[in-house]
């Protein structure tokens, strides 16, 4: 960090300490803040956890990262929180900008903040002198809108949330400061003297470009307006195209400017001063809250559409003592943005010692959706994301396993059944009792016998740990395995036993022979075969 940031971070902090400690944050303490975490740094991970692919939420993460692709988000998503101190701490500014007033200000101040990071590159990069100078202090003029801009809009909609609250009176003592009053105050005279010169470009014979000041020159605009207003019948469609500040200059345009110094030189060399002054004046806290705050911009932004097409959401009941979980009318994230919000909602719950789900039923009946609906959910939790449900409690884990059906690898010399295994006993090495586990369709690749056999296992196991689960089985005698287990199943159409409903419901696995009942619909049973040959 240069001593110029270093100077103008101390002069924010001594500004801004009544106030930040009235709230129990010491201005020593500034620069590990975070509106992530309310203690230091937020934490973040280079790779996704094992279970995305699995429960599809790799889709939802590189959907929501495409939104800000300058941000790098996604490592935010790879590493749930730990502590429901933390997840509440989210959750309340998820709840802020819920607020359109908090999400409008909030987007208006990460806009601005964009066009000063665009402009400070454009101003670094410039090959021309003048023009480089005139970006770098419209980038000083947008920082110093942005930061005004929001501060009024925080001082105006009241934000309750721990995060909000403390950056707005962070930002409130931060502009107050004598260097801040002196940037902004700078930048506006600068830009007020920049403005008020005139000049006359005059293009000779052969080209030759010629600068001088002007005279009395009559403004044709003016003339023009005045002469068609009486032509006037309403507003004027406004056809001028706007360009970013510096856009489209050339060698040409450069050399006029030099003409334009030399007849002004007392305002370009204010400008190049203001230059050498002020390079590096963005306050490093003010920065990453806006590279932060993308994480529940771009959350919001992903889950819109849904919300629009009538999906619930809710910030869940988060506890990491009791294991009594529930939600309502809740959905696959992935598999709603996919379908556009066309999707079968359901509910679950679990209490007193009920801690696994074994999910059972006809296939492609809704079983491997509603498993990873589970661990979305309780994924999305931990980050004190809002959750797809109308309500939901929800627990918090330390790890979340999954273990779904892989390819078999000829390159390890296993078998299928030898994988799943050492999987299973990969899992279970490093589970606990605040552990979830999602098992999909386990150990189909064996004989009916051994599958049962190695699944009372599996759920043995599970059952000691005490850990949250889903297990999604063709086996119907695992249904009712012990007090701990529940058994829910997929539904078809009564009237229609070939036609899904996609509805989850908790009632004993009844074992019925769903093929059975679709061949005798379609009349392809042995007997209704005959009976049409004879025909």
């Amino acid at each position: 960090m240069s001593a110029n940031l270093l100077s103008q971070r101390r002069e924010s902090a001594a500004a801004a300490a009544p106030e930040l400690q009235a709230a129990g944050t010491a201005a020593a303490e500034l620069p590990d803040w975070s509106i992530l975490q309310p203690r230091g740094r937020a934490a973040r991970s280079p790779e996704a956890p094992e279970c995305f692919r699995d429960l599809n939420l790799e889709q939802v993460v590189e959907w929501i990262a495409g939104l800000r692709k300058d941000y790098d988000l996604a490592p935010i998503f790879h590493a749930p929180l730990r502590e429901v101190d933390d997840v509440r701490y989210r959750q309340e500014v998820m709840r802020d900008l819920e607020s359109e007033g908090t999400m409008r200000a909030v987007s208006a101040f990460s806009e601005r903040m964009r066009d000063m990071r665009n402009e400070l590159v454009a101003a670094e990069k410039s090959p021309y002198r003048r023009p480089g100078a005139r970006l770098f202090l419209h980038a000083a003029e947008s920082y110093c809108a942005a930061v005004d801009g929001l501060l009024a809009a925080l001082s105006a909609t009241g934000a309750a949330s721990r995060g909000l609250s403390e950056f707005r009176r962070y930002l409130a003592g931060y502009a107050a400061t004598a260097r801040y009053r002196e940037l902004s105050a700078a930048a506006t005279a600068l830009r007020s003297r920049l403005a008020a010169i005139q000049y006359c470009v005059h293009i000779y014979d052969g080209g030759v470009v010629g600068v001088r000041a002007c005279a009395d020159e009559d403004d044709y605009s003016a003339l023009v307006e005045r002469t068609f207003e009486r032509f006037r019948r309403s507003p004027a469609k406004d056809y001028r195209q706007k360009y970013p500040e510096g856009a489209g200059v050339n060698h040409i345009h450069d050399r006029v400017l030099e003409g334009v110094a030399r007849l002004f030189p007392g305002q370009f060399r204010e400008l190049d001063a203001f230059q050498a002054s002020w390079r590096g004046f963005p306050d490093e806290t003010i920065v990453r809250f806006e590279m932060e705050v993308q994480f529940y911009t771009a959350y919001f932004e992903y889950i819109a559409p849904l919300r629009r097409a009538g999906l619930p959401f809710c910030l869940p009941a988060i506890s990491e003592n009791s294991k009594s979980v529930s939600a309502t009318q809740t959905f696959d994230l992935a598999l709603a943005r996919k379908l556009d919000g066309r999707v079968v909602c359901n509910d679950f719950f679990l209490r007193g010692p009920e801690r696994i789900f074994v999910v059972s039923g006809p296939n492609q009946g809704g079983k491997t959706t509603f498993a990873r609906c589970f661990g979305q959910l309780h994924y999305l939790a931990s980050l004190g994301c809002p959750v797809p449900g109308a309500r939901a409690q929800l627990f918090l884990f330390d790890r979340l396993f999954t273990h779904f059906e892989r390819q078999e690898d000829v390159r390890n010399l296993r078998g299928k059944l030898q994988d799943e295994l050492l999987r299973m006993r990969w899992i279970f090495e490093r589970a606990t009792p605040r552990s979830l586990l999602i098992v999909n369709e386990m150990f189909a690749s064996t004989s009916l016998d051994d599958a049962l056999a190695l699944g009372r296992k599996v759920l043995a196991r599970m059952s000691t740990l005490d850990l949250l689960g889903v297990c999604v089985t063709f086996l119907d005698e695992l249904a009712s395995f012990d007090a701990k287990t529940v058994s829910v199943l997929s539904t078809v159409d009564p009237a229609n036993p070939a036609k899904r409903t996609f509805r989850i419901e908790r009632r004993p696995a009844d074992g019925l022979a769903y093929a059975r009942a679709i061949a005798e619909k379609y009349r392809l049973t042995y007997e209704s075969l005959k009976a049409r040959i004879r025909e």
